[in-house]
């Protein structure tokens, strides 16, 4: 099984993105999480931000949106040529249709589930979906602990994308380390996002490569 690393720009400098970029090349995807101060409780990028990442990234986008009405702004992210658009089961009122409308456009097709929200009624729309994200903490804020009672809804989904065969990516965010990347790996994850563990320290690329090593260490058995 494939482990894709997805650094978050979250921690990086925003004064210097452009650099900060260039130092995950190595990662997989570069993880976007835009923010709109309503269905969370911070504010972050638009979509001209988000064009501008898209521009110079040396990796594609992997876009989470954590913003209300997302059936009407999820396309606009995906027309800017971002690989992958993920968006919140709570903030969307026809999933289904705006999955269809995102991979329409050419992008992969994410749904992102907070810590409360129950995956159950999700398992049967899989393939709709090219991603599912299991928030590993509440959303809104960076630097936050791992929760680990979320991993049973990782282990339904993996079950039941073991069932299908369906090629969906399993995605966690928040909380993600050295130390508990491990955990998310054994109950399913295979897409890691991780922010501070990667850009705390001198040496993105180093981080990057500690990460991979622990989440394919933990995948062994599956």
């Amino acid at each position: 099984m494939s482990v894709r690393i997805n650094p978050s720009i979250l921690s990086a400098d925003f004064v210097n993105l452009q650099a900060d970029l260039e130092r995950i090349a190595t990662a997989d995807l570069v993880h976007v999480d835009v923010m709109d101060n309503h269905f969370v409780p911070n504010l972050t990028f638009g979509t001209q931000m988000v064009g501008r990442i898209q521009d110079v990234s040396p990796i594609p986008l992997d876009v989470h949106l954590m913003i209300s009405d997302a059936d009407r702004w999820a396309p606009g992210y995906a027309e800017l040529g971002a690989y992958s658009v993920t968006f919140h089961a709570e903030a969307a009122t026809d999933p289904v249709a705006l999955a269809r409308r995102l991979r329409s456009i050419g992008a992969r097709a994410g749904i992102a589930v907070k810590p409360g929200t129950s995956i159950e009624p999700y398992l049967e729309l899989l393939p709709e979906f090219d991603q599912v994200l299991v928030m590993t903490v509440e959303p809104g804020f960076g630097g936050q602990s791992f929760m680990p009672e979320t991993m049973p809804k990782l282990r339904a989904l993996a079950a039941e994308v073991a069932r299908t065969g369906l090629d969906v990516w399993l995605q966690v965010d928040g909380g993600i380390s050295a130390d508990t990347i491990g955990i998310a790996a054994e109950a399913g994850a295979n897409t890691f996002v991780a922010g501070s563990a990667v850009y705390g320290g001198s040496d993105p690329a180093a981080n990057i490569a500690l990460l991979r090593a622990a989440a394919e260490a933990s995948t062994h058995g599956h």
